[in-house]
């Protein structure tokens, strides 16, 4: 089992950054990849962006390419989704997510095994 808890999110204006992090813990020694998605209220959770963990390799959503950055602290067992460049469309809750084998998709939610609780971000116009 992987318990993953997210932080970071918070109210910024649009223009603005935040820095989300995603804490891993338990049996992360299988970990392939982590992931961040999003969902507003009444839509679908979307993919954000992923990464492998140990290959370091790197996919973004067409929404989040250029604006956010993902990283990985493997010792620290965080992963990290800078955001910059905020609008209000951005506005949702944040999910984690990890998958502790080698994966064929990354783009759908039934692509990961495990999921943190979510943190709220809001942009304001």
């Amino acid at each position: 089992q992987v318990q993953l808890v997210e932080s970071g999110g918070g109210l910024v204006r649009t223009g603005g950054s935040l820095s989300l992090s995603c804490a891993a813990s338990g049996d992360t020694s299988s970990t392939y990849a982590v992931g961040w998605f999003r969902q507003a209220p009444g839509k679908e959770r979307k993919f954000a962006a992923r990464i492998t963990w140990r290959s370091g390799i790197i996919d973004y959503s067409d929404y989040a390419m250029g604006r956010f950055i993902i990283s990985r602290d493997v010792a620290k067992n965080t992963a990290f989704l800078q955001m910059n460049d905020l609008k209000p469309e951005d506005t949702a809750v944040y999910y984690c997510a990890i998958i502790t084998r080698v994966q064929t998709g990354f783009r759908t939610p039934n692509d990961w095994e495990y999921w943190g609780q979510g943190t709220q971000v809001t942009v304001s116009s």
